[in-house]
């Protein structure tokens, strides 16, 4: 390129050096992560854990497999199917890979644009008619030949990103990425949730099912005594009738926890991926007890539960968007370059002489849109306070499900205790009461009270044992279970937990 080029190029260059120079300033507000009022402060300990120790961040961390406090084999088997067979997973790791995508065509706008071309035509062109001195028309011209053109062309455009928009941009779909992320954890956690809460409820349906078989049993032993006492003459007919009624409602009963089993039974192997028709399990006894409640900080609920995590990392997407939006206010600067070959005849076609080439700036300015601009900064803004306004909604919930939980399992506790007396109590005196009735002292309506008010009783256990199960459970996933805080500053873990995923889901689909 001779001396005289480059003296025409020094305005693109100058171009370039101050597009290069103000790459570093980006409009819109820089991220502050948005702060909770005074009024809705985070404690420093829970309402319904005082005895908790005061928040020191970080100073517990969960390993991420929570339910093995219940320590059950079948459990810790189910909800490893959770992660390689629910689909509620799957949907949510697809729109995760998906999001990951979208970052990476952010980022493309980095990086120039460069396109080829190449063409062939063949047309003709025909000249006007000339005028005679006399003023008249000729329309002897000649028309002029058929002409070919071929063309050849590489094209190169960069726009600089002067205002930063496609930073802002970059910042807003990895954010975005990052409460994918969280929004995958969090299904994760719903699930393995799900799983525990039903599996523990069909163990405990299972403990109701073999009380209820042991009741009817007792209740047939109670009509044959019935029956023999009437045989004898000592009691009326009404007696064994209240006896066969009463056996029968228990048969009934039993027989009605078994729709509620099945029902549950088929939960799980939705859950876990499977039809009710190929998945089930066996009765077993009910051999996990609720575990104590685990010791933890507040200020730990903010980095591993995933909902809140998903919603921090929506406040910075939008908050990234109101950049974008207002970037629209100022010119772009784009700098393109093209080069190539053009002649008339094939066989010039890659000459010197056909070389053609251009390079040079562009501007270009919106000066009038009819607010369209201003609308959009607008719109920018009010979602991102409406992010902010989910994000906290977001901690106060998490809160609130922490000392719901809390509190159910500090009065369920206590609650137990005063049944296991009151169960006790009924067992005696059913014994008492039989013994009597044998020996013709008292009714049989005094055995039918008692022993009714004994099974209400050794229900109303498995049922606060249940009770306390679930709130274990939902404490767990309310204190964020699993969730080990992934760093949301980079994005390079998730990508590479997003193809570790996709590997999982292709090996389990080839074995299945």
């Amino acid at each position: 390129m001779t001396q005289q080029d480059l003296l025409k190029l020094k305005p693109v260059l100058m171009a370039l050096a101050v597009s290069l120079a103000l790459t570093a300033c980006a409009v819109g507000p820089d991220y502050v992560r948005p702060q909770m009022d005074e009024a809705i402060m985070t404690p420093a300990v829970f309402k319904e854990g005082q005895n908790w120790k005061p928040a020191q961040p970080r100073d517990l961390m969960a390993d991420g497999r929570w339910w093995e406090m219940f320590n059950d084999a079948q459990l810790n088997a189910l909800v490893a199917q959770v992660d390689v067979s629910n689909q509620n997973l799957a949907l949510a790791e697809a729109n995760f890979r998906s999001a990951v995508a979208l970052v990476q065509s952010s980022r493309s706008a980095y990086s120039p644009t460069l396109s080829a071309s190449a063409g062939a035509s063949r047309g003709r062109s025909g000249s006007a008619g000339s005028s005679t001195s006399s003023g008249t028309s000729s329309s002897s011209g000649s028309s002029g030949g058929v002409r070919n053109s071929y063309t050849f062309s590489l094209t190169a455009a960069w726009e600089a990103d002067i205002w930063g928009k496609v930073r802002r941009d970059v910042e807003s779909s990895q954010a975005s990425a990052q409460a994918s992320a969280a929004d995958l954890a969090g299904a994760r956690l719903s699930a393995q949730a799900q799983v525990a809460q039903n599996y523990l409820q069909l163990r405990v349906l299972d403990a109701q099912q073999q009380l209820l078989d042991d009741t009817v049993q007792a209740y047939q032993r109670s009509l044959e005594v019935a029956q023999n006492q009437y045989n004898a003459g000592m009691v009326a007919k009404s007696d064994v009738i209240q006896a066969q009624t009463q056996l029968k409602s228990a048969q009934a009963s039993a027989l009605d926890n078994g729709v509620t089993r099945a029902q549950i039974e088929h939960a799980i192997a939705l859950l876990v991926g499977r039809t009710p028709a190929s998945f089930s399990l066996p009765r077993s006894p009910l051999t996990a007890v609720a575990p104590p409640v685990p010791q933890g900080v507040p200020s730990m609920l903010l980095e591993r539960r995933p909902d809140v995590a998903a919603a921090e990392r929506r406040v910075a997407s939008a908050n990234a968007k109101i950049g974008v939006a207002k970037a629209a206010y100022f010119p772009s600067l784009t700098l393109s370059a093209s080069g190539g070959y053009q002649s008339s005849t094939f066989a010039d076609w890659f000459t010197l002489p056909g070389r053609v080439w251009s390079l040079g700036p562009q501007l270009a300015q919106t000066i009038f849109d009819g607010g369209a601009r201003q609308a959009a900064t607008d719109q920018a803004i009010a979602s991102y306070d409406g992010t902010v306004a989910t994000y906290k909604q977001t901690v106060l919930t998490a809160f609130q499900e922490v000392e719901d939980n809390l509190v159910a399992l500090r009065i369920l506790e206590q609650e137990a205790a005063v049944q296991a007396e009151a169960l006790q109590a009924a067992r005696q005196a059913v014994t008492l009461v039989t013994n009597q009735y044998k020996a013709g002292t008292v009714s049989y309506v005094n055995v039918i009270t008692a022993q009714a008010t004994a099974l209400s009783a050794e229900l109303n256990s498995l049922n606060i044992l249940n009770r306390r199960m679930a709130a274990s459970v939902l404490l767990a996933k309310a204190l964020g279970g699993g969730w080990d805080g992934h760093s949301l500053d980079d994005l390079g873990p998730l990508e590479q937990q997003s193809a570790e995923r996709a590997r999982g889901l292709k090996e389990n689909a080839a074995l299945r």
